[in-house]
């Protein structure tokens, strides 16, 4: 049997921070939903062969419409995503049940929507000889580690060597047995703390290696409302450049 490669696009939060009246993977980028975008991506990777979709309950509906007026043949199903975005991750392994733990899986926040078929393509490729990846980018700014100061506020603690730093992005790629034994003990932990799955990887499953794939500093992650005029300043220069690059 042959391994398949199933992508969850994950958009089980409303993100509040938008200030928006429905959640933010809705919004319009550039005439499409946020999250419409997100799924194109992995639409147009050859090597991905399935798609689900996690969104917050009350929308479902909503993507399964735009997912028919897409026409994205690879979307098998649109789920209700968790509380949380561990919650979510979780939710969309397990409506993984039937897939085996050979195959590839491919966790992509859908506040993501510039993400590029070659980044995902190379999430595939790297998961051949790893059971984990994570798409990262160098910090271009320092980071600092701070404690408490002297009079109550806060102090540097430590600078840490910024060539060894990087900032995480998605997808993250996982074989999944390796990140379903990651979850499995995960959710059992009351002390569970996560920001990404890569983390969760990290934290329970310790000798397992996470390989780090490149990324892309347009792979933006829409937060605030200025993300979105950030984003289609993007989308508006990659299509500049890919006019440039057909003329020449």
């Amino acid at each position: 049997m042959s391994t398949r490669v199933i992508a969850a696009v994950l958009a089980g939060g409303v993100g509040s921070r938008m200030g928006a009246p429905s959640p933010k993977q809705l919004l319009p980028l550039d005439g499409r939903p946020i999250i419409e975008r997100s799924i194109a991506a992995f639409e147009a990777t050859p090597e991905v062969d399935e798609i689900v979709v996690l969104m917050v309950e009350e929308y479902v509906g909503r993507v399964e419409e735009i997912v028919a007026d897409a026409g994205f043949t690879k979307v098998t199903r649109v789920l209700p995503g968790g509380e949380t975005r561990t919650d979510t991750s979780f939710a969309a392994l397990s409506a993984m049940a039937g897939a085996a733990d050979t195959d590839l899986v491919l966790l992509h926040d859908a506040a993501r929507p510039l993400v590029r078929p070659e980044t995902i393509a190379a999430c595939v490729r790297a998961l051949g000889s790893a059971g984990a990846v994570g798409v990262a980018v160098p910090s271009g700014d320092t980071v600092v580690e701070v404690g408490p100061g002297r009079d109550g506020g806060e102090a540097i603690a430590r600078t840490p060597d910024r060539s060894r730093l990087r900032r995480m992005q998605t997808p993250q790629g996982f074989r999944l047995g390796v990140v379903r034994r990651a979850y499995e003990l995960a959710m059992a932990d009351p002390e569970l703390v996560a920001t990404d799955d890569c983390g969760v990887v990290l934290r329970y499953l310790p000798d397992e290696e996470v390989r780090i794939v490149h990324g892309d500093e347009s792979n933006i992650k829409v937060t605030n409302p200025g993300d979105v005029e950030v984003a289609e300043t993007l989308l508006r220069r990659s299509r500049e450049g890919a006019g440039l690059g057909a003329a020449s």
